[in-house]
């Protein structure tokens, strides 16, 4: 099972940028759909972006869309989330996650993730 640790999280203000990265031990990322969740205080976990590996493919909910990228770096096992003009709505817990032999057709759904990391905390906040 790929291991998963998320970090880049912080406080910062509207219209300030953060770039999170997702580490992947053990394993390569080849055959994995890799996607960004968040959670906030009291809200459902609700997927961000996902990443699909076996053409490149991505998905961005609407609320970030425009805003967030994210990316790989197959040589570091690497995946980012580059998140720009963050929101005070943004302020959540960001996890990355995997699902082994899957693809992406949206930003997928928790229970369609089978790896978890630990999470980052972004607060944004003026």
């Amino acid at each position: 099972q790929v291991q998963l640790v998320e970090s880049g999280g912080g406080l910062v203000q509207p219209g300030e940028s953060l770039r999170l990265s997702c580490a992947a031990s053990k394993f390569t990322l080849d055959y994995y759909a890799i996607g960004w969740f968040r959670q906030a205080p009291g809200k459902e976990r609700e997927g961000v972006s996902c990443f699909s590996s076996s053409d490149g493919s991505t998905y961005y909910v609407d609320s970030v869309k425009g805003r967030f990228a994210i990316s790989r770096d197959n040589a570091k096992n690497m995946v980012y989330l580059q998140m720009n003009s963050l929101k005070p709505e943004d302020t959540a817990v960001y996890y990355c996650a995997t699902a082994y032999g899957r693809w992406c057709d949206g930003v997928g759904r928790p229970t369609d993730f089978s790896s978890w990391g630990q999470g980052t905390q972004v607060t944004v906040s003026s």
